[in-house]
């Protein structure tokens, strides 16, 4: 199974809205086929591995990361392939979360006198697609990472603004990755004017895929300019604003092939209500969101509960003073134990730098 869930990660980036899915097919102690879904409309793990197997499934076992489906969809149900090619185990690692379709594949497969153990490295199995059982839980609600990177000091910039940089070269690296890996980055105003960022992600040696670019503007100041809207990417921009932002500003920003949504203000705060945000992005089929916010948006974001993991990225420097800027802004708690605690955390060493990562929700 271990090596079912790595052939899965194979797939991360370019398989949402669906699951990254990974299968093995073993025969008398030796591996005799291998696959994984590469993307939407394209073939299951399942029908590749066996494909790859070729007349050697036949008396095989199979192990999958994720319930075989027993519906027709972009492709035919994976059980009958399963069934066809005279597989007589199968192990699966996760029993697939969609209420609609849990637990009808492993049903089918014993009835059809094939035998199917469930719960196989199930922590990896559930890890490998956290993203996607919680969008299938949750309403689709978008599964949230926020990312941070500061001084040990807690500041992400100076008193002047100049914030590069914080982190080492081989952190920034890694949260290209982290890009490539979600369906959406989301970003703040603020960030935008300060930095123009692209929002692309570049990892060398690797195809990647851009996320699709959210940007939080209340006014509507974006420059139609800015690099999220005129650079290379072909990704999507989406920028989300007030109800009561300027029309003739929205419909600029629409001729330059923005998608323009409107959204409630947060009552508490007065900026846009990130719940509600969530909610829009969901009903667009995006399933992860990663922020890369400035300090107003780190504490919007956790103030508003719409964070599932946080990945916390420590450089060793300590920039001094009570005048830098702050990687989370707004208003705090009065005690300390009402604080946010991450829960199953570990940490992961990029040379001198530190990532302290866990989850929330």
């Amino acid at each position: 199974m271990s090596r079912a869930i790595a052939l899965a990660e194979k797939g991360r980036g370019f398989t949402s809205p669906n699951p990254m899915v990974g299968a093995v097919v073993v025969k008398d102690g030796r591996i005799v086929g291998e696959g994984w879904h590469k993307g939407p409309g394209l073939a299951h793990a399942e029908v590749n591995a066996i494909d790859d197997a070729g007349k050697e499934a036949e008396g095989a076992d199979i192990y999958v990361t994720l319930e075989p489906c027993n519906h027709f969809g972009r492709t035919p149900p994976c059980t009958r392939k399963i069934l066809d090619a005279g597989i007589c185990r199968v192990f699966v690692s996760v029993v697939d979360p969609n209420p609609f379709v849990k637990g009808g594949g492993i049903e089918f497969l014993r009835e059809k006198g094939i035998t199917v153990e469930t719960g196989v490295c199930q922590q990896a199995g559930e890890t490998l697609i956290e993203d996607f059982i919680w969008f299938v839980k949750n309403q689709k609600r978008p599964f949230v990472i926020l990312k941070c990177a500061s001084t040990l000091d807690g500041r992400i910039a100076t008193r002047t603004g100049d914030s590069r940089w914080i982190t080492n070269e081989k952190s920034r690296a890694h949260v290209h990755l982290l890009r490539h890996r979600v369906d959406a980055i989301l970003i703040g105003s603020g960030t935008l004017h300060a930095d123009n960022p692209s929002l692309t992600s570049r990892v060398d040696g690797m195809e990647t895929r851009d996320p699709r670019r959210v940007v939080l503007d209340s006014h509507l100041s974006i420059d139609p300019d800015a690099l999220v809207i005129t650079g290379p990417s072909n990704a999507d921009t989406i920028v989300m604003t007030a109800l009561d932002a300027p029309s003739h500003k929205k419909k600029i920003l629409e001729t330059r092939g923005v998608t323009v949504v409107a959204v409630p203000r947060c009552p508490v705060s007065g900026g846009l209500d990130l719940a509600a945000v969530m909610g829009i992005l969901g009903k667009m089929n995006i399933m992860s969101v990663l922020i890369e916010g400035g300090g107003t948006v780190v504490g919007s974001a956790l103030a508003a509960g719409v964070v599932n993991k946080v990945m916390f990225f420590l450089a060793p420097k300590i920039l001094g003073g009570d005048d830098g800027v702050s990687v989370c802004r707004g208003k705090g708690p009065s005690l300390m134990k009402d604080s946010f605690s991450l829960k199953r955390v570990d940490m992961v060493p990029f040379d001198d730098d530190i990532l302290i990562q866990g989850y929330l929700n």
